[in-house]
């Protein structure tokens, strides 16, 4: 056919446009490069020509199929080939891309360690291989299948289109040409030991993967992803948190035609990492690292929201932040003007007004110990002056209205809900958070209110951005 002449060994795809050079990404997966292979635009007729050759050959080579058709845009598997054709007016010109493997890999190819070989050979029952377009993801997924078909597994696809070129002792099905449910009832009754699910892409995808998982088939899912982490993101939302690992125990990363990273799943409850209190405890999914065992994300529900939290020392930080609110409400009681500071996930300072410092402590230290049972916490208590905090390149714009009851601070728009230290000179006197229209407002009668004030009309006031 005339659209195999723009092939060689090393080329990937070619990309032919009416009034446009024929262009081929040529190279391997991770290392290729787009080149112009005919020094001759094409015009429309010749394109035409050759997309009408494309469609007289379906039904004379094997394993071709018209995968999609629709008024302005086809997609055929013809061969090792896939085709994308598409038209005006769904594109603004005729084009052809076409897609074929460049490698053909065995699983031993990849050769992978006996415990890797293991966990995915033996013990991962919902499998994701996910990885960037053009990685090798599907490359690797084929050679799984072939194994698990050649170990005596009954092994099927469910694919759109069909481009997984496997043997014939695998049987391939089309999303395009069956429903979801036939699909589903097709693989229930049939009872592969195996399903791969190419490509996965949007809800009804997502949830027919659960849906077979749960009913006991072992699932592969082939899905887009620029890190290890977003494969398995692209199930919040779709299927409820707490079924996931039901569903996925293994992520296989697949970067420049290698295995890069395999990630393991695991549901337990526990008090999330970062967190102290032991009724903070709940269902937490946690996302280790397989080869080496270290904790790399924890994902779990935190008020309405499921929040995924990496693991690690410098991002730790986000969950004290967290924290840290809860803890500054707790002391609002005492000072509405406190500072909350985690030194540690056990251990913490909070800085209040000098005036309020004896009622926390208490009688012989006996309010600070009952506050730090009920926080679960070692507390240093602090006077606001002491507190260290990083000043700003360039000062804080800023002005002051004085009313009969408030001291009103105005900032610039784009401070709005931020953490605000107010000082005299170098002295802290208060830090407070901006309202929604950049504002900060004080009481005049307040002891924060009052200082502000005095700083304000001696001229001495400073603004610094927490």
């Amino acid at each position: 056919m005339q659209i195999e002449n723009y092939f060689d060994r090393q080329t990937m795809s070619v990309h032919l446009r009416e009034n446009a050079f024929p262009m081929a990404k040529k190279g391997i997966p991770g290392n290729w490069q787009i080149v112009k292979i005919r020094e001759n635009k094409l015009t429309l007729q010749k394109i035409k020509e050759i997309a009408q050759e494309i469609f007289d050959n379906i039904n004379l080579q094997e394993k071709s199929f018209l995968e999609i058709e629709r008024e302005s845009s086809s997609i055929i598997q013809l061969g090792i080939y896939r085709i994308v054709i598409t038209r005006k007016p769904f594109s603004d010109g005729f084009e052809i891309t076409a897609v074929r493997p460049v490698a053909k890999l065995n699983f031993a190819d990849y050769e992978l360690d006996e415990k890797l070989k293991t966990r995915l050979t033996k013990q991962a029952e919902g499998i994701l291989i996910a990885g960037s377009p053009g990685e090798g993801k599907t490359t690797f997924a084929r050679a799984l299948a072939e194994f698990f078909a050649e170990a005596g597994r009954i092994v099927k696809t469910v694919e759109s289109p069909r481009d997984m070129l496997l043997s014939d002792n695998i049987t391939q099905y089309s999303l395009n040409y069956g429903a979801r449910n036939e699909i589903h009832d097709v693989l229930l009754l049939s009872r592969p030991d195996n399903t791969f699910f190419d490509e996965m892409r949007n809800c009804e995808d997502f949830q027919l993967f659960a849906d077979l998982r749960l009913a006991g088939i072992g699932m592969v899912g082939v899905i887009h992803a620029t890190k290890p982490i977003d494969a398995i993101q692209r199930f919040i939302g779709k299927i409820e948190m707490g079924i996931i690992p039901q569903m996925i125990d293994t992520v296989v990363f697949v970067k420049n035609g290698e295995v890069n990273k395999i990630l393991e799943l695991k549901m337990l409850v526990k008090v999330p990492t970062g967190m102290i209190e032991a009724d903070l405890a709940r269902p937490v999914i946690e996302i280790r690292d397989y080869i080496s065992g270290k904790l790399d994300y924890e994902i779990y529900s935190y008020g309405e929201q499921t929040v995924v939290i990496p693991i690690e020392k410098k991002e730790r930080k986000i969950i004290w932040q967290y924290a840290a609110e809860s803890v500054r409400d707790y002391f609002k009681t005492y000072d509405q003007n406190n500072v909350v500071q985690f030194v540690s996930d056990n251990e913490i300072r909070v800085y209040l007004m000098n005036e309020t410092i004896p009622k926390v402590i208490g009688k012989n230290g006996e309010e600070i110990k009952k506050i730090e049972q009920e926080l679960g916490l070692k507390i240093d208590v602090l006077p606001l002056s002491k507190i260290q905090i990083k000043k700003p390149d360039k000062q804080i714009n800023f002005e002051i209205d004085l009313d009969k009851r408030n001291v009103l601070i105005y900032l610039e728009k784009e401070l709005k809900d931020t953490q605000i230290g107010i000082y005299e000179d170098e002295q802290l006197l208060v830090q407070a958070k901006t309202s929604k229209k950049a504002v900060i407002k004080l009481s005049r009668k307040s002891i924060p209110g009052m200082a502000v004030e005095r700083a304000f009309l001696q001229n001495k006031i400073k603004m610094v951005k927490v």
